[in-house]
């Protein structure tokens, strides 16, 4: 499904004087009532959702549900777009991770909604999109029309993996260079079927490549410094979706259906993919957009 692109300024925290982040929204289509926000995975961008968004919306309209806005805004620094000024990410730790990058991005994405006139969304986020999801959660209860949490984790990360989120976006920043990350589009023998056949890694490998190593640099450093959201888990009201694949090596099903139980207040849906890793939504777009387009139909339900 092709997207139409609009760019929109995140106010950000005015009475703090943080200058503006700047997301560029990709809007898959038009609708009303309540949009469709995805939130895409580190290191590729909104693309990923491409199919996944089409699948959705066939679903959605085949079952008479009403036409709702779907879009995939692309975070900073991802596929070619702006990376926030020093200003506007905030204080910088003294392990150069950036501990109020993840409140200045969720902020941006709830303006974004806002200045489209709405005043919820459905928050869909994968991997590091899911630490997007669970922050809006944290700040933006009110917001929040329905989540769906993607192959994520609401914990931070450990001394080890916060270690090596920083090291990548050092190398990136000093070589001038995206091949910390190029891993990403290696297929490993435990990797599910799709994600080991040479037209996935092909068009993985490519996308990575026209990310910008400032760019994979901020949003490591975003992503090191964030808080851990586990709280957040017991606070949710709004219809939810947790989705995962069954072969996720860092959010593997256990870890996801234990997240799915802490959220006592909504009676969440909890759905493994089969033959399926970690991109979830890209790797088997058919199989996510079900769970999505049901949260979306609940969610849509409730506001009659």
């Amino acid at each position: 499904m092709p997207a139409h692109v609009s760019s929109s300024n995140g106010r950000g925290d005015q009475e703090e004087g943080r200058s503006a982040i700047v997301l560029r929204n990709n809007v898959y289509r038009d609708g009303r009532g309540c949009p469709l926000v995805l939130v895409h995975a580190f290191p590729i961008d909104h693309r990923m959702w491409d199919a996944c968004a089409e699948r959705i919306a066939e679903i959605s309209d085949a079952a008479g549900t009403v036409r709702f806005p779907i879009w995939a805004p692309d975070m900073p620094g991802s596929n070619g777009s702006q990376v926030p000024s020093p200003r506007a990410t905030g204080d910088v730790a003294q392990d150069g991770s950036y501990p109020q990058a993840l409140d200045a991005l969720t902020t941006a994405y709830a303006e974004l909604v806002r200045s489209a006139g709405f005043d919820k969304a459905v928050w869909v986020g994968l991997s590091m999109g899911g630490y997007v999801a669970l922050d809006m959660q944290r700040m933006y209860p009110r917001m929040v029309a329905g989540l769906a949490l993607c192959d994520t984790r609401a914990t931070q990360d450990g001394e080890q993996g916060c270690a090596n989120r920083l090291r990548i976006a050092r190398e990136c920043e000093e070589g001038d260079t995206v091949e910390p990350v190029m891993r990403f589009a290696k297929p490993m023998p435990s990797d599910s079927t799709v994600k080991q056949s040479p037209a996935f890694a092909s068009r993985f490998a490519g996308w990575v490549r026209q990310q910008t190593p400032e760019g994979i640099a901020w949003r490591q450093r975003m992503a090191a410094g964030r808080e851990d959201l586990s709280d957040q888990l017991a606070e949710i009201t709004a219809p939810t979706a947790v989705v995962c694949g069954a072969l996720d090596p860092s959010s593997p099903p256990q870890v996801m259906k234990a997240m799915a139980e802490k959220i006592t207040l909504s009676d969440p849906t909890f759905t493994v993919v089969d033959d399926c890793g970690h991109f979830s939504a890209l790797e088997h777009p058919d199989a996510v957009a079900k769970p999505l387009s049901d949260l979306m139909r609940r969610v849509l339900d409730a506001a009659e």
